[in-house]
């Protein structure tokens, strides 16, 4: 029990520092260009995070993003002692990208910790006579790895298409006036990209809870309600949204400065396309029931938008260093998880 209950807590945090982690991707913009301060902007984000919630409950009908996190690793190969080193991992990689100012993805490092433990479980259990890829589903790390790339390419053409059109339409307005319209618009379109996240990165942590009440049932005879893996209780959903949305409010300034002017500066106009290119695609991932990173996503709008006014602007080593801390982030997670359950793994048995 007390496992199972410092599991629970772990995830909370883990969804609190997501919160943090990721304020930047839906304020970055808002706060570069100066449509809000960088104060009312997380509030306006963490507002919207948690409008998610009833979104998915209400009108989705499901939290499909959670059953997909939870289907990672094979049912058998599910204990808490597999989730608490994946956690831990997640959280230390999580703190590290944060502090270094890297926006790395929270869902893919979570993926990573969960899955290398299970894979130190297996080989373990089985005398070291195997590699321990048998205890998780390839296809859907496979799946969710896929859209370490695709999801930051479907954002930047999505942003430039958008870009593009704005300013054909926008060809003979007034560029004052335009720009003052363009700052209102952001709040809209940093509000539909916010409502996103909440949907996506609040799930992950759902999924992650579900699997360890499912494995307090199934193996330790803990009944909390739920015996199958698919199964999550409101209680669960409610606490996950609401901790990504206090981690929302308090903000991660070093990462805002990455995303709103390392990488290109940004106009409202631009910002307006990047955060709706962002939202689309978090969209799109939510009805394939797909875990993405929606720093990768709002990354790669950006990047097209800076891209659709002259190469140049994209500052490339920048993004060329992002992608690299991205590509890393699966193995090391996994690495870290799977040290983690090899020194702590039996004695939580």
């Amino acid at each position: 029990m007390a496992l199972l209950i410092t599991i629970i807590v772990l995830a909370l945090i883990f969804d609190f520092i997501n919160g943090f982690h990721d304020a930047a991707n839906s304020i970055a913009t808002i706060v570069s260009t100066k449509v809000l301060t960088p104060f009312r902007a997380v509030l306006w984000a963490a507002a919207f995070n948690f409008v998610a919630f009833f979104i998915a409950k209400f009108i989705i009908g499901e939290f499909g993003i959670a059953n997909t996190v939870s289907k990672a690793v094979i049912e058998d190969y599910i204990t808490l002692p597999v989730i608490f080193s994946g956690i831990v991992a997640a959280i230390m990689w999580n703190l590290a990208t944060w502090w270094l100012g890297i926006p790395s993805s929270s869902s893919h490092t979570l993926i990573g910790g969960f899955a290398g433990a299970a894979i130190m479980s297996a080989i373990i259990n089985s005398g070291y006579s195997t590699l321990g890829f048998e205890s998780i589903k390839a296809d859907v790390i496979i799946k969710i790895a896929s859209f370490i790339i695709l999801a930051p390419l479907i954002g930047m053409v999505f942003s430039s298409i958008l870009t593009i059109l704005i300013l054909f339409i926008c060809r003979r307005a007034n560029p004052h006036k335009a720009n003052l319209w363009f700052k209102r618009l952001q709040l809209v379109s940093s509000g539909l990209f916010s409502i996103g996240h909440g949907l996506n990165d609040s799930q992950k942590v759902m999924g992650i809870i579900a699997a360890a009440l499912y494995a307090a049932y199934n193996q330790n005879g803990l009944d909390m309600g739920i015996h199958d893996i698919k199964e999550i209780p409101d209680w669960v959903a409610f606490a996950c949204f609401t901790m990504i949305s206090l981690g929302t409010m308090s903000g991660g300034w070093k990462i805002v400065k990455t995303m709103g002017s390392r990488i290109t500066k940004v106009t409202p106009l631009e910002g307006v396309a990047a955060e709706t290119a962002g939202a689309m695609t978090l969209y799109l991932t939510e009805i394939l029931k797909i875990p993405v990173s929606t720093t990768h996503t709002i990354t790669g709008s950006i990047i097209g938008v800076g891209a659709v006014k002259r190469l140049s602007a994209v500052r490339w080593g920048v993004t060329k260093n992002l992608l690299v801390a991205w590509i890393l982030t699966i193995p090391v997670s996994a690495a870290l998880a799977a040290a983690i359950y090899f020194v702590f793994g039996g004695l939580m048995y």
